[in-house]
């Protein structure tokens, strides 16, 4: 009777939704805010999604996330925490070559639970100059050698121990006279007595395994194991705290060699291929080329595809090149005949980017990946989402309009890994966050040469600066956007993002567009003060709380 009187004894299945094909052959330019995926059959857990995916064409990731390469984004500790949760950082190229290159070497040189560059000190440096390096770094126990930098000699160690029952009149006295004289306000005696001396400490030789350091640590009962090679020198440092953090990452993305993937960033003039050449030799497994004068705000240009020739003719076609910025087929199709391996998509798109607003060039970039990828994947050229990622929502979208990895900027700034320090402003733990194109970004040299000609005097910004809050530790907020993405899979019924790609290609996978009030409806509404979504997305990743 029911079914009578619901159906009137007819029965058929409606079509839902449209494909991307229709949606973005309208000659509408959309963003990923304009459009939501229809839900498919689930019969399979969130879990078993497996989201491997192509960086390049040689290269894959388990995770397909890229971090930025941005100064207030991407150096070598966001670098090693992107490829131990199964995606790659892209070091940033606002640097002399020479520190560019020992960034990459750091992330190659990395062994999980070691710390590869500890901070040290000189005997001769003082109690105030240590209280400042804590208040700068947030620890206080460091290594003394006597150069006071890593590969030094060890003399010592001054931890936390050492010094917390001191009072203020031993700041100027040296690291090296405190230990023993907590009562002594002597300031010229000699300063060798503040650490625990070579003598008494425990350490380990160069080339222990991660194992028996640990073995060594737990048994010595010390919070710090140096580990010195037959010299003396000192090569790394392992921490207790560090250990209790410790975990295995079964994800990490690694080359042949059991070593971490690092892209490096460069530009395209003839200066710029001292730098590549430096950065192929310190060991980079990917190049990306960004943007010059030359190219204003694209890489659609003569000086991308003689960089990409030269980088192939000097180091071969294994070294893999991605190019761009690009939103157009034609724009794909210059830089994939010239020989790049992957390109990235996105033009103004940026939380911090104001290029669409000041030069009146760009593309809504649902659009213009749509477009891009459903190019490039015929000669299997992968295609990295640049910019406009701001919830894991985006991500997916993403990923289902033909990409296959996402790059990400404001999404990962403020974490703990990105560079610069924490501040506080009306309560809330904050970190700076600037766009490349920013006027602040072009006080260094780097940034001047990308986004404006230094032949000229005027400055056209393409960029702001900002603040972005604290969200904790990239080893918590990746997985955090793992899950979240094989749960978005799970609910259109993809098992593998090769799959969510497939189905949008045949049709299977639908798309519905949204209005003003279907985005109003589909976020938060009708609560009088409602806990924002980042609230909790910083609470579950190890945000720090002011």
């Amino acid at each position: 009777m029911a079914e009578y009187l619901i159906s009137g004894e007819t029965t058929y299945i409606p079509d839902d939704g449209m494909t991307a094909s229709a949606l973005f052959n309208a000659h509408e330019g959309l963003t990923y805010n304009d459009f939501l995926l229809l839900p498919g059959y689930i019969s399979f857990t969130a879990a078993e999604v497996d989201l491997t995916s192509a960086l390049t064409r040689r290269i894959t990731l388990k995770a397909p996330f890229v971090s930025s390469p941005m100064d207030t984004i991407t150096e070598s500790n966001m670098a090693i925490a992107m490829a131990l949760t199964g995606g790659v950082g892209i070091i940033h190229h606002n640097s002399s070559i020479d520190v560019q290159t020992e960034e990459v070497r750091k992330v190659k040189k990395y062994k999980q639970g070691f710390i590869i560059d500890p901070v040290c000190m000189k005997p001769e440096n003082t109690l105030y100059d240590l209280r400042v390096m804590k208040k700068t770094h947030g620890f206080s126990g460091i290594p003394i050698t006597d150069t006071g930098k890593l590969g030094g000699i060890l003399q010592g160690i001054v931890t936390s121990r050492d010094v917390d029952f001191l009072g203020d009149e031993s700041l100027t006295r040296p690291l090296s006279e405190v230990r023993g004289r907590r009562g002594d306000e002597s300031l010229t005696r000699p300063l060798s007595e503040l650490m625990t001396p070579r003598k008494d400490l425990v350490v380990a030789k160069h080339g222990c395994t991660l194992e028996e350091a640990n073995t060594i640590l737990q048994s010595s009962k010390k919070g710090k194991l140096p580990i010195v090679n037959d010299n003396d020198e000192l090569t790394a440092l392992m921490a207790r705290t560090d250990l209790k953090k410790n975990r295995t990452f079964p994800w990490a993305s690694k080359d042949e060699r059991n070593q971490l993937l690092v892209g490096a960033s460069v530009g395209t003039h003839e200066e710029d291929k001292a730098r590549l050449d430096a950065l192929v030799a310190a060991g980079a497994d990917v190049i990306v080329l960004v943007l010059s004068p030359q190219d204003s705000s694209q890489g659609n240009s003569v000086y991308q595809l003689n960089m990409v020739k030269y980088a192939k003719q000097k180091h071969g076609h294994d070294i893999q090149i991605i190019g761009g910025n690009v939103v157009t087929s034609q724009q794909a199709k210059t830089l994939i005949d010239g020989g790049v391996d992957a390109l990235r998509v996105g033009m103004g798109c940026g939380s911090i980017c104001i290029t669409q607003e000041v030069l009146a060039v760009g593309r809504p970039q649902a659009t213009a990946i749509y477009k891009v990828a459903e190019y490039a994947r015929r000669f299997g050229v992968p295609v990295i989402a640049d910019g406009g990622i701001q919830a894991v929502g985006y991500i997916t979208k993403a990923l289902a309009l033909g990409a296959s990895t996402v790059m990400m900027g404001s999404l990962l700034a403020g974490s703990s890994e990105a560079p610069g320090e924490y501040f506080f402003q009306d309560g809330i733990r904050l970190k700076k966050y600037r766009g490349m194109g920013s006027l602040s970004a072009m006080e260094n040299k780097g940034s001047q040469m990308r986004y404006f000609n230094t032949t000229n005097d005027l400055k056209i910004a393409q960029g702001v600066s900002g603040s972005v809050v604290d969200k904790g530790s990239i080893l918590q907020f990746i997985p955090y956007l793992t899950t979240g993405v094989q749960h978005s899979c799970q609910d259109v019924g993809a098992r593998s993002l090769t799959t969510l790609r497939s189905m949008m290609y045949c049709g299977e996978l639908k798309f519905e567009k949204r209005t003003n009030a279907a985005i109003q409806e589909g976020g938060v509404h009708s609560l009088h003060s409602p806990a924002r979504w980042y609230d909790h997305q910083g609470d579950q990743c190890g945000r720090s709380q002011p």
